[in-house]
């Protein structure tokens, strides 16, 4: 490689370092705001296709196995935000040895832990979709649909693990472009099977497949092609002990939120199960998507902030690291404002892409805006779970995730649904987050001063 080329690499590490963080926000967001938008829409294209050609029990059974199928996704961040995490990091504190061997260690760990995925899925897939409340042929449905999606396990988890990693060297753009061909791919061979062939759920669960196919594949071409911004081999495999651990600690955050959302899921759906109808399943699980697909753009942000906070931590930066924190958590909740406002002025235009021709109850957008109500918040949750791991902290986050679910969704779901019916899913997910925000936002709070004291020590030394 010639010096040119090599100060073309350095550029983006020198920018994230030195220029003006609104500036560096805006310029590294957009094309992450715009992968997560499309990564959005591929959540919503099953439930889409499904929902206007298969039919309303056909939208339930895959709304039920939705928490099933990220639990890939889960994994897939648990390689991925760790890896970029150390990357970030690596690359800050100018670690050539950890950026050259990163590859071949995300390798071998990817294919350990999508093996364990797949092989537990089957063996217990039936027992999971009961578990998720599913009844009759919404169980058949969506056990036939989760377990089409474990065959393409390992390109759920590599293709995130390997555009976090791009996305972990600054590079939103790369980022950003291989999520749309993967859109792309994921629509069409919607279309074309569960439209044009007619194959109903199976259809759409391989078509979802191919997508991710297809995101893998571009992952490979970038690493191979040496347009990274650090020296890699595709397909090498390396095992090395502390930076495997170092990868799990710091993914483990994001991996554990994925897994509170499966058990949000179960006692959600099992709520709804008992006291509700197929159509509540069906209608919780399109608002759900829904409150996910609007989160997108925070999580864009959030996904920008990895490279910024990681490289300038690295690079011993703390009062800057501080900054970006506060700049991207203020631009998410304007960021998320316009869209979230047109969902609640009109309810019944955005819930219609997946009920098509349902006639919405008084309750129904009443349930709807409570939901909604709070999600400009989430954005401090967002930008904490990618602040901690980002400076090497991962059991903050994890403890936020943990918390979330296990402490206050569980016994929540389980006592206000006795007592509200369906009403009380729906309440007690506003009351849950509205709590977890007020905490996090004393934890980051709490690390900021962390940080200052740090950094207080370093500057005498300097001086």
């Amino acid at each position: 490689m010639n010096h040119a080329n090599v100060n073309e690499k350095e550029k983006q590490k020198i920018f994230i370092l030195h220029e003006n963080l609104w500036k560096v926000m805006v310029q590294l967001s957009w094309p992450a705001i715009i992968a997560m938008v499309l990564y959005g829409l591929s959540i919503v294209v099953s439930a889409v296709f499904v929902g206007r050609y298969v039919g309303e029990t056909a939208l339930a059974g895959v709304s039920v196995v939705f928490p099933l199928t990220q639990i890939s996704i889960g994994v897939g961040s648990l390689v991925g935000v760790g890896a970029g995490s150390v990357l970030s990091i690596a690359i800050g504190s100018q670690d050539k040895t950890t950026q050259e061997r990163l590859l071949g260690n995300v390798n071998c760990l990817s294919l350990i832990v999508t093996a364990l995925y797949i092989i537990l899925g089957l063996l217990f897939s039936t027992q999971l979709v009961q578990l998720m409340g599913g009844k009759d042929e919404v169980l058949r449905l969506g056990d036939v649909y989760f377990r089409i999606t474990l065959f393409g396990g390992f390109f759920w988890i590599y293709g995130l693990a390997a555009n976090m990693i791009v996305r972990a060297e600054g590079k939103m753009k790369s980022a950003a472009v291989m999520m749309g061909l993967g859109l792309v791919a994921d629509v069409a061979a919607n279309y074309l099977l569960v439209v044009v062939f007619n194959l109903g759920v199976e259809g759409s669960a391989w078509a979802t497949n191919f997508g991710m196919l297809v995101y893998t594949i571009l992952g490979w071409l970038y690493f191979g092609r040496d347009f990274s911004s650090f020296k890699t081999k595709t397909f090498s495999l390396y095992w090395d002990r502390n930076t495997l651990k170092t990868i799990l600690s710091l993914g483990m955050s994001s991996f554990i939120l994925i897994l509170m959302s499966l058990v949000q899921g179960v006692v959600v759906f099992n709520a709804l199960a008992q006291y509700g109808t197929v159509l509540d399943i069906a209608f919780y699980g399109v608002v759900y998507r829904l409150f996910t697909f609007l989160l997108m753009p925070v999580v864009g942000l959030m996904r920008a902030l990895q490279p910024v906070v990681g490289i300038n931590y690295g690079a011993g930066q703390y009062e800057r690291v501080i900054s970006a924190y506060k700049i991207f958590t203020v631009a998410s909740v304007a960021l998320t404002l316009p869209f979230w406002g047109i969902s609640m002025l009109a309810p019944e235009f955005v819930l219609g892409f997946m009920l098509t021709g349902q006639v919405f109850t008084g309750n129904q957008l009443l349930y709807f805006w409570i939901y909604m109500a709070v999600l400009p918040l989430l954005s401090s949750i967002f930008m904490a779970m990618t602040f901690f791991p980002a400076i090497g902290k991962g059991k903050p986050a994890a403890v936020i995730g943990i918390a979330r679910q296990l402490i206050f969704y569980i016994p929540v779901m389980l006592i206000l649904p006795k007592f509200m019916g369906v009403a009380g899913v729906y309440t007690g997910s506003l009351a849950i987050d509205v709590v977890i925000v007020l905490w996090t936002m004393v934890m980051v709070k709490k690390e900021f001063t962390a940080l200052r004291a740090q950094a207080k020590p370093a500057a005498l030394h300097f001086s």
